[in-house]
């Protein structure tokens, strides 16, 4: 009897590696049964899926309650599968599922073709889902690429296939799938950019918007109507391909014909509501129900304040303003010419040299330090190490008073007296100020050398018009779901004392003077007013910032690139439109009086406290002036007046804050004229 023969080690090889394959297989397909199981008795019903959210709706309102914007999805009516019309249906299935009506939920010969093109192109040069996959998607996963969430993707698109009719899957796929624009669903998009029913479409509308599942935002109407009609044309061409239409419907349908509804411009207003947005992260978590935002921002000031800077803006420059109220309302936020063009939001996150207008710190520690408006100094050349800062005009008169120094910011005079009161302390006070950019210490700081944000430089204005108290800026009062479940409310805070009333009250005398004989005339609105005019070397920038009756107002202009631009002061152009916007935004109210002074038998109870010519004053860290303390005999002078205690430990923060190079007196600093 012959021996058996013994298989080839191959051959053994191969046999286990089938029967590993079969193992896998079977028990792969086990499992996928029992998880498609899982996902169909789990999956809601043809309602609840209607009703399914894609987004959050947010809308944002004006402090009338006026909306003023409106974000996240937008739902036209729901059309029956019966009221689709054909053309619709069959040029969504032609461009992303031709085999819809044969296969289970995937399609098995798309993967392989896929496949073969993703092996040729590159990885996923071309997808392979269908239909239902898609919907899967939408309605419960992310667009996450990774081979989890698509095997999630499959189980459910078997799950919804064995659950509901084609008729029913695709009847929520066109009501459901995004199109561009904040549109879901066809009547959505019709709408949207045709201005009537999806009911009515025409074959070349039917195109357009089956053209845009793919990249809705690429050719999206409202963004490049030539790519949507050429999109079209590719959609037509495949429809022709598919069967669906002959090629005379083709020839007979063109694109180029059809007309969009024009699309509203986002306005100015947008700059203001970006910011709005990336705060609702930090004062809410709710991610599903709608939103209702209640605002500080008035919808009248905020047209006259976009008005402004479009009308005065030099051309070739951006310019931003933002108007804080008294408790640091933000009333009015404009962050340049035209948010379609560029979005980027100059008035909150830019930072440029703010010129004269930084010179407010200077004065404001003089005051401190027991100078008066009406002390006389010397304008005449100063040179500190090889520096020589020169006034714009070049020439220097002698003999003025700090007030009119101020109003016709004089650089001589901010320098020497920055010297005189120390570059250190004129920096701390800016940071005091609420100033958190880095400050350069050196000698020319004093002419604002030092990048700022014009949102910081009009918080510290308004803490002059607040008498020395700093409300920090903010613009949501109220967060409510549309059912009326309130998510947050603004709650009630304390300013932070920044210099005494009587420092501010001066300060304010002699704004008011820069405004009525110095440098900032052009800003004048026919009422009290005070404000500081800004220009940097070569009219790179210019700023005006101001307050009156309430509103305190901050103008930058000046180019993205930092480029000359010509002409440019801050006592032209930012000083007119301060003027345009604060004329409108006042306007219909009593004029209020500036206080330029402060009554010493009642206001003032510890003048040596507020700074008044007693010598330094100090702060604890969150600004607040410290008290004299008795106990420690060196803070008590031979006449027993107390002066306030230094605290080191604060002192020791700020300065460490600042790892910038500390002023050198053999050691050169960059000159920042001013002009008015």
């Amino acid at each position: 009897m012959p021996r058996p023969r013994k298989s080839s080690p191959l051959r053994r090889f191969l046999v286990f590696i089938l029967k590993a394959g079969l193992v896998t297989g079977l028990a792969g397909t086990i499992a996928l049964g029992v998880a498609v199981a899982i996902s169909y008795q789990n999956l809601p019903s043809f309602a609840e899926m209607m009703k399914s959210p894609n987004g959050q709706p947010v809308e944002i309102r004006a402090d009338d309650g006026t909306v003023i914007a409106s974000f996240g999805p937008s739902f036209g009516e729901w059309l029956p599968y019966a009221q689709i019309p054909a053309t619709m249906k069959n040029a969504m299935l032609a461009v992303e599922d031709r085999r819809y009506w044969y296969h289970p939920g995937i399609d098995p010969i798309g993967i392989v073709r896929s496949a073969a093109v993703n092996a040729v192109r590159g990885n996923r040069a071309q997808g392979a889902s269908t239909i239902t996959q898609q919907l899967a998607r939408n309605l419960f996963l992310t667009a996450d690429k990774a081979y989890t969430r698509k095997l999630k993707e499959v189980v459910l698109a078997l799950a919804i296939e064995r659950k509901f009719s084609k008729e029913a899957i695709l009847e929520l796929y066109l009501n459901r799938v995004y199109f561009g624009g904040g549109a879901y669903g066809i009547d959505a998009a019709s709408r949207k950019f045709y201005g009537h029913s999806a009911r009515r479409l025409s074959l070349e509308e039917a195109a357009i918007i089956a053209g845009l599942v793919k990249a809705p935002s690429r050719f999206s109407p409202s963004a490049d109507a030539e790519a949507a009609r050429r999109r079209a044309a590719t959609v037509m061409a495949v429809m022709v391909d598919a069967g669906s239409i002959t090629p005379a419907e083709a020839e007979a349908a063109d694109p180029r014909t059809v007309r969009f509804v024009p699309q509203a411009r986002p306005s100015g207003v947008r700059y203001f509501t970006d910011w709005v947005l990336a705060e609702l992260e930090n004062l809410t978590d709710e991610a599903a129900e709608p939103l209702q935002v209640d605002t500080t921002i008035n919808a009248a000031g905020q047209r006259a304040a976009e008005a402004a800077i479009v009308a005065e803006t030099p051309k070739g420059a951006q310019g931003a303003l933002v108007a804080l109220g008294r408790d640091g309302a933000v009333k009015a936020m404009v962050g340049g010419r035209d948010y379609m063009r560029s979005n980027y939001n100059r008035a909150v996150t830019a930072r440029r040299q703010p010129g004269s207008a930084f010179k407010l710190f200077v004065y404001a520690a003089a005051l401190e330090a027991g100078v008066q408006p009406e002390d006389m100094m010397e304008d005449s050349p100063v040179t500190i190490g090889n520096w020589s800062p020169k006034n714009n005009n070049g020439t220097f008169i002698g003999p003025v008073s700090v007030k009119n120094a101020f109003a016709l910011s004089i650089n001589t005079v901010a320098v020497k007296l920055a010297q005189q009161v120390g570059f250190d302390t004129v920096a701390d006070m800016a940071r005091r100020f609420g100033i958190t950019t880095p400050i350069d210490r050196r000698p020319a700081m004093a002419l604002g050398s030092s990048d700022v944000t014009l949102l910081e430089m009009t918080t510290a204005y308004s803490a002059v018009a607040a008498a020395g108290m700093e409300s920090p800026p903010y613009a949501i009062t109220r967060i409510t779901t549309a059912t009326g479940r309130v998510l947050y409310s603004k709650p009630a805070t304390d300013p932070r004392l920044v210099v005494g009333p009587a420092v501010a009250a001066k300060l304010t005398e002699m704004m008011q003077a820069a405004v009525e004989t110095g440098t900032g005339r052009a800003a004048q609105i026919g009422r009290p007013l005070a404000g500081k005019t800004g220009t940097t070397t070569s009219n790179k920038d210019g700023w005006f910032i101001g307050f009156s009756s309430g509103i305190t107002t901050g103008v930058w202009m000046g180019r993205d690139d930092a480029r000359v631009v010509p002409g440019l002061a801050g006592g032209r152009a930012p000083a007119r439109a301060f003027a345009q916007y604060m004329a409108r935004a006042v306007g219909g109210t009593a004029p209020e009086p500036l206080v330029t002074a402060v009554d010493a038998g009642g206001a003032e109870p510890d003048a040596d406290a507020y700074g008044l010519g007693q010598g330094p004053i100090y702060y604890d860290e969150n600004g607040n002036v410290l008290p004299p303390d008795p106990a420690d005999e060196a803070q008590v002078p031979s006449d027993g007046r107390p002066i306030p205690r230094l605290d080191e430990q604060w002192l020791g923060r700020a300065l460490e804050e600042e790892p910038l190079e500390q002023p050198r007196l053999d050691q050169p600093a960059l000159a920042v004229p001013d002009q008015p």
